[in-house]
């Protein structure tokens, strides 16, 4: 029998700290008493106890483990592997038709590669919340219902790769808050809808990388902030907006090589200030202009494998950073001194054919006075064959009438492969881009025999006039068709009948003044359409009855002079309408009212006296309206109001403003983003201090006066520590200073407070002194961006 006092040792093991000092010292105070004989007794009997309780808690912890073991693996589904230990869930090529509804909820990461999911219904996760990772790979996806995601706000990665998804939805990818990499590589994607992305606010890798991507929109990836990495080659580009990545600010490496691109889309590249390596070899890019390529921060441009014959002398000067340059593969024969190229180290020009003769003196003795490392040899003459350029001396480099080796053939000198035998005579296809071109081929009649498969169809800069019924047969896979400069004076009925895959369409420079309602029958899935630099005196009403699917629409620089009831009839699923450079003096207070979901109105350069108020009623989710250089010299009192909720971009300049009511802007406030107000004639503003979400303010070139009644601008302006560019236009003695210098508000009551409750002049002077530091950076070329400091 074992001793109280023992038991009592025994049992304080298990107790709070005090009340188990207190009874151990009691107890080992009474064993000490005990003789060796005892001791030892005593001693066995601790050591039976120990074993006992350690056999008890071992039993104990094994039958809590099997039966939490149990119950997961009752949770996984039976197709897949679960590792609890991990939180990994595997439900590979299972042929499952549907989320698993009993995955674990603590699950992490979860693979359902090469499954049949098809749809993606919404809310198919919510029972998995904490996932980390999700790999849909493989899975025959084709579509992503609205709220598919949602739930996931713990997301870092999803793989949707090799599915079949052609559409990607504004609320697509709602609910993934936290996502850093997305793939879309290899799915069907011809369209993104604007604000498909406005969700993933901590994306850094976005791969659409082999889709079906024919054109970019403006802002189409509005929403990346901290995107660094865009993935876009092996598409179809051919033509990109110019505000298409306008809104990456972080961007760092663009990768759109193995495209479509004739030319290098410089307007658009402009906007990405901080981007470091630009991919854009394999693309027909035939020439790179002047000045091109301005991209501040750029080290790294690929041309390679691309079908340049010449590039301008100062094309890279608006990239001073540029430290490589490759051009490998392309039917340069030579290339001048490039200019302004200070910075570059490294040119590639392997299997060019290089004619090294005179013409090449001079891109040669460049090369050594600016130290840059070429690789590339001579093609010609034969005395210098394979020579390698760094190992040319310039007596060697004579003009005696070399003769030219055989260039490598153009693609449309290639031998035409099996499935390009169909291509019209005088025209090029590739059956690797699925490329049909015929431009300026002098061509009265709209060629036929294109390939069955071609999906962009290039017939610019000929002299059709006439679109006839039936004129694209056999072309159901066509996306893009260009039709611009082609002298076209009507579409007649029919015209695209059969072209049910057609998304983009492009009259441009034409002559049509008239469309009939049936011009676009056949082309239900028509997207955008572009009319700019025609000679349409009024909207074509009626034609659009037949484009339910009609998201872009272009009419700038026509002759348009007026908006009337009815000529948008049809048009319901209209985002953007461009409508600039016309002559458009009154729009109907009901002409955009069928246009219910429209974004973007851009009215700049017409007749419009005043804001069309009552045209902008029932437009709710209008963000952005231009009407810059219009003859507006007033701005009434809720003259936005109808579009007060929406409304983020705000274009008024260059109108000749003489005067904004104090409640012009009455219902705008946080959601404004950027406001334009630069050259015009007012000399004051109204209160806009509820515009707490500006981004953007431009006062440049407005002769504000100076005085008190513009103390609470002044003070607006140093709480927004933006760079807006206001300047006094009066008193004389203020005249070209900047607002925030000038030294009129001295005197006024009040002066000296602030907005903060009083900052003394040191304090005051200090404040400003990162404003002053930021004005002597370069302005941005359009508004002035938000300080970073």
């Amino acid at each position: 029998m074992v001793p109280w006092s023992m038991l009592s040792v025994q049992g304080c093991r298990t107790e709070p700290a005090k009340a188990c000092r207190r009874r151990c010292s009691f107890a080992l105070y009474l064993c000490s008493s005990w003789d060796l004989r005892s001791q030892e007794r005593k001693g066995r009997a601790w050591e039976t106890v120990l074993s006992a309780m350690r056999l008890s808690w071992g039993l104990l912890l094994l039958a809590a483990a099997l039966a939490l073991w149990g119950t997961a693996a009752a949770r996984c589904p039976a197709p897949c592997v679960c590792d609890n230990l991990r939180a990994h869930v595997l439900c590979l090529n299972g042929n499952l038709t549907a989320v698993p509804g009993t995955i674990p909820q603590l699950t992490k990461k979860l693979d359902l590669r090469g499954n049949s999911l098809t749809v993606i219904p919404a809310g198919a996760f919510l029972t998995t919340p904490y996932l980390t990772h999700l790999d849909l790979q493989r899975c025959k996806v084709e579509r992503l219902e609205e709220g598919a995601f949602r739930g996931l706000g713990r997301l870092v990665y999803l793989n949707l790769a090799s599915n079949g998804l052609a559409l990607l939805y504004q609320e697509s990818l709602d609910g993934l808050s936290s996502l850093q990499q997305l793939s879309l590589e290899g799915n069907h994607i011809e369209e993104i809808q604007p604000g498909a992305f406005g969700h993933l606010g901590s994306l850094t890798v976005l791969d659409l990388r082999a889709n079906a991507l024919v054109y970019l929109p403006d802002m189409v990836f509005q929403g990346l902030q901290v995107l660094r990495w865009l993935r876009l080659s092996h598409n179809a580009l051919h033509v990109l907006g110019s505000e298409a990545f306008a809104a990456l600010p972080a961007l760092r490496r663009l990768s759109l090589d193995h495209n479509e691109l004739q030319a290098l889309p410089g307007e658009a590249l402009a906007r990405l200030d901080g981007a470091t390596r630009l991919d854009l070899g394999h693309n027909p890019i035939t020439y790179v202009a002047e000045e091109a390529l301005a991209m501040a921060s750029l080290k790294h441009l690929f041309l390679d494998h691309a079908a340049l014959q010449d590039v301008a002398p100062d094309a890279f000067a608006r990239s001073p950073q540029l430290r490589t340059l490759d051009l490998r593969e392309n039917q340069l024969q030579g290339l001048p001194p490039l200019a302004g190229a200070g910075g570059l180290a490294r040119i590639s020009l392997a299997g060019n054919p290089l004619l090294c003769s005179c013409l090449l003196r001079p891109f040669h003795d460049w090369l050594a006075r600016a130290r840059v490392q070429v690789e590339g040899a001579c093609a010609a003459p034969p005395a210098l064959r394979g020579r390698p350029l760094d190992s040319l001396r310039p007596p060697e480099m004579r003009c005696d009438r070399p003769r030219l080796p055989p260039s490598p053939a153009t693609p449309s000198e290639q031998p035409k492969a099996d499935s390009s035998r169909q291509c019209p005579q005088g025209c090029a296809c590739s059956p690797d881009f699925r490329h049909g071109s015929c431009e300026n081929r002098d061509l009265r009649e709209i060629p036929r025999g294109f390939p069955g498969n071609t999906r962009l169809l290039d017939l610019r800069r000929n002299t059709f006039g006439t679109v006839p019924p039936g004129a694209f047969p056999d072309l159901k896979e066509l996306v893009s068709l260009h039709l611009q400069s082609c002298s076209i004076g009507a579409l007649r009925p029919g015209a695209l009948r059969g072209l049910e895959s057609l998304v983009y369409l492009y009259l441009t420079d034409n002559r049509l003044s008239t469309l009939a309602a049936t011009a676009f029958e056949g082309a239900p899935r028509l997207a955008y359409l572009d009319l700019d630099r025609n000679a349409f005196a009024r909207l074509p009403a009626g034609a659009f009855q037949l484009l339910p699917n009609l998201i872009s629409l272009h009419l700038q620089h026509n002759a348009i002079g007026k908006l009337a009831e009815g000529d948008l009839a049809g048009a319901g699923g209209l985002r953007w309408l461009y409508l600039a450079g016309n002559t458009i003096g009154r729009i109907a207070p009901a002409a955009l009212a069928p246009a219910k979901m429209l974004e973007k109105l851009h009215l700049e350069g017409n007749r419009l006296a005043e804001v069309p108020t009552a045209a902008l009623r029932g437009l709710p989710a209008l963000s952005e309206l231009k009407l810059s250089r219009n003859p507006i010299k007033r701005v009434g009192e809720n003259a936005f109001l109808p579009v007060a909720s929406s409304l983020q971009h705000l274009y008024l300049d260059n109108m000749g403003l003489e005067r904004i009511s104090p409640r012009a802007f009455a219902g705008l406030g946080p959601k404004i983003r950027s406001l334009y107000l630069e050259s015009n004639k007012m000399s004051s503003i109204p209160d806009m201090s509820n515009f707490t979400g500006l981004e953007i303010l431009n006062l440049r070139d407005v002769p504000f006066r100076c005085d008190c009644q513009l103390l609470p601008l002044r003070r607006w302006i140093d709480k927004l520590n933006l760079r807006v560019g206001a300047t006094c236009g009066s008193p004389a003695e203020a005249r070209g200073l900047k607002v925030k210098l000038s030294t009129a508000f001295q005197t006024c009551p009040g002066w000296g407070r602030g907005e903060a409750g009083g900052a003394s002049p040191d304090k005051t002077k200090a404040a400003r002194k990162p404003s002053k530091k930021k004005r002597s950076g370069k302005s941005p070329a359009r508004g002035f961006k938000k300080s970073r400091a």
